[in-house]
C-alpha cells in the first residue's frame, strides 16, 4: 500500500476488510491477524470506524462528527486528520 500519500479533507476512505473487530462498551477493539497488531479506539475513533464502513469523504465525516460531538470545527478537523493519517499508515483504511 502507498502510505506516503496524506489523508486530506477531500480524501474518500473506507475500512480495510478482513480485520477481527468487536465493540466493547462503545469502543472498537480489533486485531489485524496478518500483521499481529491489536488496536483499541475511544468513543470518537469508534464512531469514525463505524461511519467508514462505507465510502466516506473526510469532509462528510467531519460534518457528521460536528453534529454528534461538542467540538469546534478546527479542533475536529485537526484531530480527525491526525487519527485518519495514523490508521492509514497502519493500513487499517483504504483511500478510494
Amino acid at each position: 500500500m502507498e502510505t506516503s500519500k496524506k489523508i486530506s479533507l477531500e480524501t474518500v476512505i473506507i475500512q480495510k476488510t478482513g480485520l477481527d473487530t468487536t465493540n466493547m462498551d462503545g469502543e472498537i477493539v480489533m486485531m489485524d491477524i496478518d500483521r499481529g497488531k491489536y488496536y483499541c479506539f475511544n468513543e470518537v475513533g469508534s464512531r469514525i470506524w463505524e461511519l467508514i464502513e462505507r465510502k466516506f469523504s473526510v469532509r462528510e465525516l467531519i460534518k457528521v462528527l460536528l453534529n454528534e460531538f461538542e467540538v469546534d470545527e478546527k479542533t475536529c478537523e485537526d484531530s480527525v486528520l491526525i487519527f485518519l493519517n495514523r490508521i492509514y499508515n497502519e493500513e487499517l483504511i483504504s483511500v478510494v
